[in-house]
């Protein structure tokens, strides 16, 4: 542990949920839910007001519609809005130090030692407070919370303690007496199965896992599990503070409506997966030697296999084969609830044998080319937040850019895949565009009333309500879903770049 609270970990306080407030005026102080609008969506972000309901992230949201009142918004992901967010807020954050390491798109922790600056409590403590202010102004609006500590470990904990738009400072010599008192769960390596064993054994506090022996700890979740509890317990986190990371590994998953048991759609699926998954590792220039899949039965049982080749690679046919295989060895008669795909041991260069692809004849496959990123970029999570479109991730984020790549707003037409004949494949005529897809919560602009989101659809219509984060609550509008004077918009300009055209207070 370091001698002084130089690591801070800056928190934003339910970002998703929170740039949709700011872009809204008429959700201002009303519940918000983000996430998967449909089927058997989950929910990404729950606004403060929809916390108080019992919603809460990774909950599907047909149990959090159920407890939200009939007020509450839910809302799909608009990841473009949230990006720029990010990327503001992480600008500011590499002007407080040269060490900023960006865990995810609304979170990232601060080195202050190589600043050379005042390192006391009360210098740490004005410095965290002004950044709160600065961040809030420069998001309009959005908050964070800090927490500052000697280590990691104590400083995300920090964070966490005074939410929303906290700060704690752990003073040096106190890490333990702020650590002890709190539930295990607060642990990073605790999770809902390790917590279950701890409580079985008595051990409900993290004072109490301290008092815990390393042979018990070892012998209850292995080695290398028991090792890092132990050292957890006692504030034992010499984790540096790291200002870039590497991808680890690329993956796509899908949640289906519902259960899938007939074996030729699941091969199909991964198939479409693995497509989404190679697009991804060439666009990003990677390569990976180890193929996984991971699949969910409707008891929410999860299964995970994987299998390393010699060589890396980037063909989708290739990690379909491997991920059919996989998928060989995972009981499916009971149905399956989700289905992914991934790569990880990631390389930037590859070396595929020149013709073996796994040691055996490749299957009469089909994929499309490499999704556009509105597509193939969706983030996964604790389910896809739309599960009528896979989600693809890379996990590891890069510090200083946004983390939950953008998803263009306007629906892609829709092409029949090629058909496969003796002689190879013939491209089939493409089915005319759909009707456009409008998503709650998406920016649109009519060419008579200006700028607006979603609010819903449904029938062949779609409500607009017209308003953006520097105007008064707006007026709603319904329109045919065909309507061709309203088109998909990029997100508004929270910082004065607005178009003013948007329609004034509703009456």
């Amino acid at each position: 542990m370091r001698r002084e609270a130089s690591i801070l970990h800056v928190d934003l306080d339910a970002m998703f949920a929170a740039v949709e407030q700011r872009d809204k005026p008429s959700l201002r102080g009303k519940p918000v839910i983000v996430g998967g609008v449909a089927g058997r969506g989950v929910v990404s972000t729950a606004s403060y007001e929809a916390r108080a309901y019992g919603a809460h992230s990774a909950m599907p949201m047909a149990q959090a519609r159920r407890r939200c009142p009939l007020n509450t918004a839910f809302l799909s992901p608009r990841f473009p809005a949230y990006q720029r967010t990010s990327a503001v807020v992480m600008e500011l954050l590499a002007g407080v130090s040269p060490l900023v390491e960006q865990v995810s798109i609304d979170e990232a922790y601060i080195d202050l030692a190589p600043t050379g600056t005042d390192l006391s409590v009360p210098a740490v403590t004005a410095l965290a407070t002004r950044l709160k202010s600065e961040i809030a102004a420069a998001t309009g609006g959005v908050t964070g919370s800090i927490g500052a500590a000697s280590s990691k470990l104590l400083a995300k904990i920090g964070s966490d303690l005074n939410k929303p738009d906290g700060l704690t400072i752990v003073p040096p010599g106190d890490e333990l007496l702020v650590l002890h008192p709190l539930p295990v769960r607060r642990l990073g390596g605790v999770g809902p199965a390790t917590e279950q064993r701890l409580h079985r054994s008595g051990i409900r506090t993290v004072g109490d896992l301290a008092a815990a022996s390393l042979e018990d700890l070892v012998d209850w979740f292995g080695t290398a599990h028991g090792h890092g509890l132990f050292r957890l317990a006692r504030a034992d986190d010499p984790r540096p503070v790291v200002s870039s990371r590497e991808a680890k590994s690329v993956s796509a998953e899908e949640t289906f409506d519902i259960d899938v048991r007939d074996p030729a759609r699941l091969h199909h699926e991964l198939d479409l997966l693995s497509a989404r998954v190679a697009g991804r590792l060439r666009r990003s220039g990677l390569t990976g030697r180890t193929v996984n899949i991971k699949v969910r039965h409707p008891d929410f049982t999860t299964v995970t296999r994987a299998l390393t080749r010699d060589q890396p690679t980037d063909d989708g046919i290739l990690i379909a084969q491997l991920a059919r295989r996989l998928l060989g060895e995972v009981p499916t008669a009971g149905g399956i609830r989700l289905l992914g795909v991934g790569v990880s041991t990631l390389y930037d260069f590859a070396q595929d044998d020149l013709f073996s692809a796994a040691g055996e004849d490749p299957p009469v496959l089909t994929f499309p080319g490499d999704l556009p990123p509105a597509a193939a970029d969706a983030p996964a999570g604790a389910g896809s937040p739309d599960p009528a479109a896979p989600a693809v991730t890379v996990s590891g984020p890069v510090a200083g850019s946004a983390v939950g790549p953008a998803v263009g707003p306007a629906p892609a037409a829709v092409t029949a895949p090629p058909s496969p004949t003796a002689a190879g494949f013939v491209s089939a005529p493409p089915v005319p565009a759909a009707v456009p897809v409008w998503r709650p919560g998406q920016d649109v602009r009519h060419d008579d009333h200006g700028a607006g989101w979603v609010q819903g659809s449904g029938i062949g219509r779609v409500t607009v309500r017209f308003e953006g984060p520097l105007t008064p609550v707006g007026r709603v509008r319904t329109f045919f879903v065909d309507d061709p004077r309203l088109h998909p918009a990029d997100p508004p300009d929270w910082s004065g770049g607005l178009d003013s055209s948007s329609e004034g207070e509703e009456r």
